[in-house]
C-alpha cells in the first residue's frame, strides 16, 4: 500500500509540474540552414558579424557551407540585407580579400551597391538568396562559379533566413513550446506575467518592453520602445490559437504619459491611455490573476 501511495504521488508531483508554463529569453546570433545548389544536398552555418552603420536589419555575416555528401568545409563572407543574402568565397586569399570586402562597405548606401563592389575583388563563388524579396519557403536563390555567367538554380528550406534573432520561447504543457519570434514579432522582450487554464481553453498573459525599430537611425529607432501587455489563446490541448496586444507606451503609435494604478491585492492593473495617433482614450485593465487585459472607455 505504502508503494502505491509512493508511486501516486510521484505520477501527481510529475502531471503537476508537467502543467507549468514557462519563458526563455535566447538571443541567438548564429543560424544553420539546409539547402541545395543545383540539386545536390548542402548545409550552411552563418552567424552575425557586425553592421556597416546603425541598422541590425543590414548586417555582414560570416560562415561556411558544404556539399552533405563531402563536408568539407567552404568558407564564406557577405551580407544579409533585409531579408536578401549575398555570400561570397574568395579562394585561396578567402580572409584577406573578406577584410577589404568589410572595409569598403561602411553605410547603407554601400550595401545597396554591394554587387558592384564585390565584382572588383573577383569572388571564385557567389551565392544569393531571397533577392526577389518574396516571402516563401524554400527561398529561392543563385550559385554563380568565377568566369561563368550561367547560374545554377538554389534552395534555403525555410521560410526565414533572419541570423541575428530575439528569440522567445515559452515552454508549454503537453510538451509544447512555441517561440514568439514565430508568432508575433522579431524583437524578443517578452516576459511571463500569468496564465490560466479553462474548459473553453488557455490563456497566457506576457508583457513586453522591446525596440521600436531595429534600425536605430529610422523612424523611432532611438526611442525607448514599445511597451505593453499581450494575451496569448490556446485550445484546451495548449496549441496556440492567436494573441491580441495592448499597447501601454510607444513611439509607433504617439503613446505617452501613460497613468496606472494597481489594486491593493496587486491582482489587477489599471492604465489610463491617452488619445493617440490611431485610436481615442481608453483605460486598459490588466487582470494578473485571469491572465487577461480588456479595454473600456
Amino acid at each position: 500500500m505504502k508503494k502505491i501511495f509512493i508511486l501516486l504521488l510521484s505520477f501527481s508531483l510529475t502531471l503537476f509540474f508537467c502543467q507549468k508554463v514557462e519563458l526563455k529569453q535566447i538571443t541567438d546570433s548564429s543560424q544553420i540552414f539546409k539547402g541545395e545548389i543545383a540539386g545536390v544536398p548542402v548545409t550552411l552555418q552563418l552567424h552575425y558579424d557586425g553592421i556597416p552603420d546603425c541598422n541590425l536589419y543590414q548586417h555582414f555575416v560570416e560562415g561556411w557551407y558544404y556539399y552533405d555528401k563531402y563536408q568539407k568545409k567552404i568558407p564564406l563572407t557577405g551580407l544579409y540585407d533585409y531579408g536578401k543574402l549575398s555570400l561570397y568565397n574568395f579562394g585561396s586569399k578567402h580572409q584577406q580579400i573578406s577584410k577589404q570586402f568589410k572595409e569598403r562597405i561602411t553605410s547603407p548606401q554601400d550595401v545597396e551597391k554591394v554587387a558592384e563592389i564585390v565584382k572588383a575583388l573577383v569572388p571564385k563563388e557567389t551565392i544569393l538568396f531571397g533577392q526577389d524579396q518574396t516571402e516563401k519557403n524554400p527561398i529561392s536563390g543563385s550559385f554563380y562559379l568565377k568566369n561563368k555567367d550561367k547560374a545554377q538554380p538554389a534552395k534555403l528550406f525555410t521560410g526565414n533566413d533572419m541570423i541575428y534573432r530575439y528569440n522567445n520561447y515559452l515552454t508549454l504543457p503537453n510538451n509544447k513550446r512555441i517561440n514568439t519570434f514565430d508568432v508575433i514579432n522579431l524583437y524578443g522582450g517578452n516576459e511571463l506575467i500569468s496564465y490560466i487554464s479553462g474548459e473553453k481553453g488557455n490563456r497566457v498573459l506576457l508583457y513586453f518592453d522591446h525596440s521600436s525599430n531595429l534600425n536605430a537611425c529610422g523612424r523611432c529607432g532611438a526611442s525607448e520602445g514599445e511597451k505593453g501587455y499581450r494575451v496569448l489563446y490556446f485550445t484546451k490541448d495548449w496549441n496556440y490559437k492567436r494573441y491580441e496586444e495592448f499597447l501601454t507606451e510607444s513611439c509607433m503609435e504617439n503613446i505617452y504619459d501613460t497613468t496606472q494604478t494597481k489594486s491593493k491585492d496587486g491582482k489587477t492593473i489599471q492604465y489610463k491611455i491617452r488619445k493617440s495617433d490611431s485610436s481615442p482614450a481608453y483605460t486598459l485593465t490588466v487582470d494578473i490573476k485571469n491572465a487577461s487585459a480588456t479595454k473600456s472607455k
